[in-house]
């Protein structure tokens, strides 16, 4: 069914259509880029649920966290069973994305408020569990000296579609949820649909490993891995809160200024845009340059841009605007070389376990930041509450730097560190 030579790798769907390694996770990347569409879908309307639902902070924090938290519980539960690597990938991404649209369906067709439609977010979390960790380990056995440049193409699909129910929120969303909702899941079936029909695993699959219960103690216990699991801790630490907050923060600044709110959805998903540029040129550079280099980098840049963000709140659009945009380049750059290294320094026949155990312990610790924020809005003002996100990068930068002085970092990157 494949070849192992890297150039004249061919793969077959669910269609019988012979398709080429690039073809292949192109249409992987468009599938991940519309299954996610429904990530943060009721995040984006939350001004009108706000108006809608009578929402308080903790019930506006709970419609992302509610999503967290599913996948953690959907993430954990899968690492636990070795699920992404005894199941056949694209047929659980496909499920998967099917069921996490239905479940978004669900929200504005029921027209039952807010406890529904926390526990349907919840749902929707755990079913892309076998959406993001699962299409990283399918890049993953389709490449070897390109990975960091593949799953950055899959992590820049990620943000693209985290951020298009911003756009669809600017474009005739701001005063219709139900629109921006039954859009995204109707975008998240036809990626269900795409992965099914198109997509398969590489020729660097490995053969289906048995049930280790144990595996998910070994990957804590090895250093290295560690390591690159604290790095992504550090990454994940800022990321969910800036993109949860950000239209939030945005809108606040832009109505001290006068500027229509749609402007603020509109700058949002370039926020999430800039993002998807950033993974794919990272994922390019981190090939070259090594994926340590690449990820303190990016941390260094994004945690600068945190703390600056507050002192230009209220103030010129323009400069908001740059700084907003330079910040969603950088906070996900890093994000693709964090799971690539840990592929590649990870057993092979449980890197789906691996990648599926860093997801689920990163997206744990977002339930805190996002939480966090707007209680610090409240004490301390937009001016200082993005800066708490800082903690973050510079836990993540001495763990890569930890991380680029052992031995084991040659696995990476072809030796480049």
């Amino acid at each position: 069914m494949h070849e192992t030579d890297e150039s004249r790798i061919f793969g077959r769907g669910l269609l019988g259509i012979t398709l080429s390694k690039w073809q292949t996770l192109s249409l992987l990347a468009l599938a991940e880029l519309l299954a996610m569409s429904v990530w943060f879908s009721a995040s984006a309307v939350v001004p009108v649920l706000t108006d809608v639902w009578s929402l308080s902070d903790s019930g506006r924090s709970w419609l992302t966290m509610s999503v967290q938290m599913g996948f953690v519980i959907g993430a954990f539960g899968s690492a636990v069973f070795n699920l992404a690597d005894r199941a056949r990938p694209h047929l659980l991404f496909s499920i998967s994305a099917l069921a996490a649209a239905a479940s978004t369906f669900l929200i504005p067709a029921s027209g039952l408020g807010l406890p529904a439609a926390l526990a349907l977010r919840g749902l929707t979390g755990f079913f892309l569990a076998g959406v993001y960790p699962v299409g990283m380990k399918i890049m993953a056995t389709w490449t070897k000296g390109d990975r960091g440049f593949a799953i950055g193409l899959l992590v820049g699909a990620l943000t693209l579609g985290s951020g298009a129910p911003h756009l669809l929120n600017a474009f005739g969303g701001v005063d219709n949820w139900q629109f921006v909702l039954y859009i995204s899941a109707l975008f998240a079936a036809l990626g269900g649909l795409v992965a099914l029909a198109f997509v398969d695993e590489g020729p660097y699959r490995a053969v289906a490993p048995p049930f280790r219960f144990g595996y998910v103690g070994h990957i804590l216990r090895t250093r290295d891995l560690a390591l690159a699991i604290l790095g992504y801790l550090g990454h994940m630490w800022e990321l969910f809160a800036m993109w949860t907050w950000i239209p939030v923060f945005l809108a606040a600044s832009f109505a001290v200024t006068g500027i229509d709110p749609v402007w603020a959805s509109a700058l949002a998903f370039g926020v999430f845009g800039a993002g998807a540029a950033g993974s794919l040129l990272a994922g390019q550079m981190a090939d070259r340059l090594g994926r340590t280099t690449i990820t303190v980098a990016s941390l260094i840049i994004s945690g600068a841009c945190a703390v600056v963000a507050g002192f230009l709140f209220g103030g010129n659009p323009l400069l908001l605007a740059g700084l907003c945009l330079v910040w969603g380049f950088a906070v996900v750059a890093d994000s693709a070389q964090f799971s690539a290294a840990l592929s590649e320094l990870s057993d092979r026949s449980y890197a789906g376990t691996a990648l599926t155990l860093q997801t689920s312990l990163g997206f744990l610790l977002t339930l805190l930041t996002i939480r966090a924020i707007p209680q610090l809005v409240a004490y301390v003002g937009w001016r200082w509450a993005f800066a708490s996100l800082t903690v973050g990068p510079i836990v993540g930068v001495w763990s890569m730097l930890a991380l680029r002085r052992m031995p084991s970092a040659a696995k990476m990157a072809g030796g480049r560190r």
